[in-house]
């Protein structure tokens, strides 16, 4: 699911948020047990993400950066263009929702990272995107 549009409120109730000269990004990620396969060394999350847009300014996601680390203490970092195949244009006050998901050979991680945004008159900024728990069931080092 995503979408643009002006004036949207927040449908979600999201578990991290951040703020970068005015760029909101929450982030909501959710263990899902029916992708997952815990025997096979699978485990799978979604994560809604919502891109506000607070400021003066109109931006474009351009990029993505994503820095995931698992429990094992692997790390894996992804880079690219926009974010679920889009390039989204966010004037002020829009903001832009999508769901997407990250696989994981171990029970629990995090992930985070940044937007780079670009401004209608060449200016950047990396818009951070709040560092996030994976958590699952099958992980066994987690206070009860």
């Amino acid at each position: 699911m995503q979408y643009s549009e002006p004036g949207a409120t927040a449908m979600t109730v999201f578990s991290y948020e951040a703020d970068t000269d005015g760029i909101r990004v929450r982030v909501r990620p959710q263990w899902l047990a029916g992708e997952s396969a815990p025997s096979q060394g699978r485990f799978v999350w979604a994560y809604q993400i919502e891109i506000e847009n607070a400021s003066d300014a109109i931006w474009t996601l351009t990029r993505r950066f994503w820095k995931i680390i698992d429990a094992a203490g692997q790390t894996q970092t992804v880079e690219g263009e926009g974010v679920v195949g889009q390039q989204p244009r966010l004037e002020p006050g829009n903001i832009f929702r999508y769901t997407s998901g990250v696989p994981l050979s171990v029970p629990s991680g995090m992930m985070g990272g940044y937007y780079t945004m670009q401004g209608d008159h060449g200016e950047q900024i990396k818009a951070e995107v709040p560092t996030f728990s994976l958590d699952s069931p099958y992980d066994r080092s987690r206070p009860s």
